[in-house]
């Protein structure tokens, strides 16, 4: 990446930075090849916040099978963290997970975990666990809210081979030809999956990141206390492809004490750590074992960091610093926090970022953790919350006395609850892996690159102020 004009003696935002076009050869989106090349396997530069609002087993199957990798939070239990790791690697890889109810499920309740929109739905089974059919969730909308799905059942339901759900063409030609939007995928009579006429397009179009045995790819965070080297060890038996090593203050020498402890376990997986801000802090880090650099200090949505200790570096230069300094040293970064919109992600990873990670955004889709609620007017919203905050502190300490929790937690930096709405057009985390995608695709045509590394040499920034940012905002109304 080079600078526009002259360099600036002052730190950087996205929303300061703009990337300029230059001669292209690329003729076609399809052409970016957006595998990264930090040894995570990921065929997306997406990574999902390990936050307890953000990630969870669901998300993290969901995001992997479209090439990107969910980390999975610290706050979790040892044996919660197993199982999550076990599911996601027993998850389909060329069809959905399949949401299971039971037959006396209301509709009310299953509207706690997904919306009634086209190509969703939910797979009903028995007492015994015997499959009894499929009701899309598109019929949740017209039924009463008291129902059962049991009583929503009508008729022969359209379903799909196993054998034939990795021909995406096939899958949407039946699917679009019998003029559904959900359908089972079976095998031998029992449903191993569901598919609908839009997730089979996006197989085709994303290369889901799987292990050696072609299992879908997981991560798992945890903390710098404890005996970090057992917990890391147990991940790594349960089949975790990334550890992550986080704390909010990474350049410290408990972080260098317990990633010297992995390190010397030689578990043979890449090792996160973080969060930094500065080259000095990377070249630390890297000494002690890690091979990927987690950056930044504040940026997030849900961290009141900078406003309650003035620490912290505006996330575009603390990129771009950290970046080069890994890169000399044969490690890369994850750009953590301040991502709102694509070109954020964008402008990470011409900053050198080999992934960009992705919290509150995320917080706000079907996959992502938590009961799905809705307001007095009836818009979709789930909570979210900072992991250093009031909340995530009583959570993790919740096996102390009560007055050791209190006392943690007037400790807190981080917002406790937040609102955060679905989109209607897109509240599924897929929905924003293709915009965010899409917008990436083209930000590396307009570069004239093919691939990530490509992009980040090609890259040409500029600044700008307030007011050029505003001007390229759409307007949703006229002026």
């Amino acid at each position: 990446m080079r600078f526009y004009e002259t360099r600036p003696t002052h730190d950087l935002t996205y929303s300061d930075v703009f990337l300029v076009p230059s001669r292209s050869s690329v003729t076609s989106r399809f052409d970016v090849d957006l595998a990264t090349n930090d040894g995570t396997g990921a065929t997306i530069p997406i990574v999902s916040a390990n936050m307890n609002s953000v990630t969870g087993p669901r998300l993290a199957a969901t995001l992997a099978r479209r090439g990107g990798l969910g980390v999975l939070p610290q706050d979790m239990h040892l044996q919660d963290l197993d199982a999550a790791i076990r599911w996601v690697k027993a998850q389909p890889v060329a069809f959905d997970s399949a949401l299971d109810l039971g037959a006396d499920t209301t509709v009310a309740e299953a509207l706690e975990q997904l919306l009634p929109v086209a190509g969703r739905g939910v797979v009903v089974r028995d007492e015994a666990g015997e499959y009894l059919g499929c009701v899309p969730a598109t019929r949740l909308a017209t039924a009463g809210a008291d129902a059962v799905l049991g009583d929503l059942l009508h008729g022969a339901t359209t379903a799909i081979d196993a054998e034939d759900a990795g021909s995406s063409r096939h899958v949407y030609d039946v699917l679009t030809a019998a003029g559904v939007d959900f359908a089972p995928v079976m095998r031998h009579g029992k449903v191993v999956g569901t598919v609908s006429p839009t997730s089979a397009i996006r197989s085709d179009i994303y290369r889901p990141a799987v292990d050696a045995s072609g299992r879908l790819r997981v991560a798992a965070a945890v903390g710098i206390t404890g005996d970090v080297g057992a917990k890391a060890a147990a991940l790594a038996d349960a089949g975790v492809d990334v550890l992550v090593l986080d704390t909010a203050h990474g350049h410290q020498e408990g972080m260098i004490r317990a990633l010297r402890a992995v390190s010397a376990l030689d578990l043979g997986i890449p090792l996160v750590a973080g969060n930094v801000v500065t080259a000095d802090a990377v070249a630390h880090l890297v000494a002690a074992g890690a091979s990927i650099i987690k950056v930044g200090v504040g940026p997030g949505a849900m961290c009141t960091t900078r406003m309650m200790t003035a620490v912290g570096r505006p996330q575009f230069s603390a990129v771009l610093e950290t970046a080069a300094a890994a890169r000399s040293l044969g490690a890369h970064v994850w750009a953590d926090g301040g991502v709102r919109y694509p070109r954020d992600v964008a402008l990470a990873l011409a900053a050198g970022a080999s992934a960009v990670m992705i919290g509150s955004w995320f917080a706000g889709t079907l996959e992502a953790p938590g009961v799905l609620r809705r307001d007095d007017a009836g818009r979709a919203y789930k909570e979210s919350w900072g992991m250093a905050s009031a909340k995530a502190v009583r959570e993790r300490f919740e096996r102390l006395d009560p007055y050791e929790r209190a006392r943690k937690a007037l400790f807190a930096e981080g917002i406790s609850s937040s609102t955060i709405y679905l989109d209607p057009e897109r509240p599924s985390v897929e929905d924003l892996l293709d915009m965010i995608t899409t917008g990436l695709r083209s930000s590396a045509t307009y570069a004239g690159a093919t691939s990530l590394p490509e992009f980040a040499d090609r890259a040409l920034v500029g600044i700008q102020s307030a007011a050029g940012y505003e001007e390229g905002k759409p307007l949703p109304v006229s002026w």
